[in-house]
């Protein structure tokens, strides 16, 4: 028997319009895999940016510049494992090179409006790293 999925608060505000359909051999374009962090700093030149170093699997791993630094200390991402867009285009980010993009969830915090167009900003919504349920290999692929 199974577990029916849990539904979200009853807070929550309605979800915002989807994309259009993609084919999926664009979907499949898309390496998604499992990366561990080794390290997480703060990016020298950007306040709203971490710098991780990530254990991909490969035996150099990667650098990825994460917008996360309002919701994370770089001492609660050490050790996660965490999933990433590997194969995203290398892209230098107020001088470090990030190579990959970690997946993220964003929602508006309890009790907070959407403000007409306006993004917004870290004190009015929660990020929330997406991660694995439990350890696996890093490098693993995520489908």
């Amino acid at each position: 028997m199974s577990t029916p999925a849990p539904t979200p608060p009853a807070s929550a505000p309605a979800a915002t319009e989807a994309l259009p359909n993609i084919a999926y051999d664009l979907f499949a374009k898309l390496d998604l895999r499992v990366a561990t962090v080794l390290k997480a700093e703060p990016h020298p030149n950007a306040d709203k940016l971490l710098k991780l170093t990530l254990d991909d699997g490969t035996p150099a791993g990667r650098q990825v510049c994460a917008g996360i630094k309002a919701w994370y200390a770089p001492e609660q991402l050490v050790g996660k494992q965490v999933v990433i867009v590997a194969n995203l285009e290398p892209r230098m980010l107020r001088g470090e090179m990030s190579q990959g993009m970690v997946l993220a969830a964003s929602d508006l915090k309890e009790g907070t409006a959407p403000a007409g167009d306006a993004k917004p900003g870290a004190d009015e919504r929660d990020v929330v790293v997406v991660t694995v349920a439990k350890p696996v290999k890093s490098g693993s692929k995520v489908s």
